[in-house]
């Protein structure tokens, strides 16, 4: 569905938001995902047992709001056609479809990072690797991101400065620990006369941040095949809008995502 505005797809940043769900894989993931299906969107989404909830903020603002072949526009009931009141079931029927793979996509892209994180500790830091206290933290954030995941509805908990939030949590965790013994060993051998390997060192601490993320995206790799097996229901979805006939309040045609061909 043509739209007049398009931003970084919001509302597939709810399957991405499954990839999200790592805070330091989020971004990646959904680069990844957006450039795959090409999917762009202004709308936040939220899921319930009755309703799928559609939410744009940029103006106009606007409302949508989906339950069983129903359809309701900024909170009022739109009369549908016969046929339309189908798709717009079937709309309904595969975003519900979509959550569940993406939850898990988002499940294994916590795992994978976590992971890339405790590699790139023992790469860095064989020391602070080994150190209980980074190893606690990383379980107890995987464990969070896992609950946050499984309990999420909407696409809110996952955008701006909450994903951001997220992410800093995940850093702290682990860059005061790693850069800081990095920063010892740094002190020492500046004090043996070796300047070089001081200067080194704190060169791979001030790159630690960037190093982490650079071993996250070659770890998430392996999820592109996943992502690319997500794009056939986005594009069902852009079809099926495409073909709702009946016009919404204002005289507007339903237009909640675009996916490119």
């Amino acid at each position: 569905a043509a739209a007049d505005r398009r931003h970084a797809g919001d509302l597939m940043r709810y399957p991405l938001a499954a990839l999200l769900f790592c805070a330091l894989a989020a971004p990646v993931l959904g680069a990844d995902l957006e450039a795959a299906c090409r999917v762009r969107s202004d709308y936040d989404i939220t899921v319930s047992a009755e309703t799928v909830l559609f939410e744009r903020s940029a103006t106009p603002a606007q409302s949508v709001e989906m339950s069983r072949g129903n359809l309701k526009a900024n909170g009022k009931p739109v009369a549908l056609r016969v046929k339309d009141r189908g798709r717009i079931s079937a709309f309904e029927a595969t975003v519900r479809g979509l959550i569940p793979r993406v939850k898990a996509l988002a499940q294994r892209a916590v795992e994978m990072s976590i992971a890339a994180i405790r590699e790139e500790a023992a790469s860095t830091s064989p020391k602070s690797a080994a150190d209980p206290q980074l190893n606690q933290r990383l379980d107890a954030r995987a464990k969070d991101l896992r609950m946050r995941i499984a309990n999420s509805t909407t696409s809110k908990d996952w955008r701006g400065a909450t994903l951001n939030r997220y992410t800093a949590e995940v850093l702290s965790d682990v860059l005061p620990l790693v850069g800081g013994d990095l920063a010892r060993q740094a002190m020492e051998v500046a004090l043996r006369g070796d300047l070089a390997a001081a200067g080194a060192l704190a060169n791979r601490a001030t790159g630690l941040r960037a190093s982490l993320e650079a071993r996250i995206r070659s770890r998430l790799e392996v999820l592109r095949p996943e992502l690319d097996k997500l794009c056939p229901a986005l594009r069902r979805l852009d079809a099926l809008e495409s073909a709702v006939g009946t016009a919404l309040p204002g005289g507007a045609r339903l237009d909640l995502l675009e996916v490119g061909r």
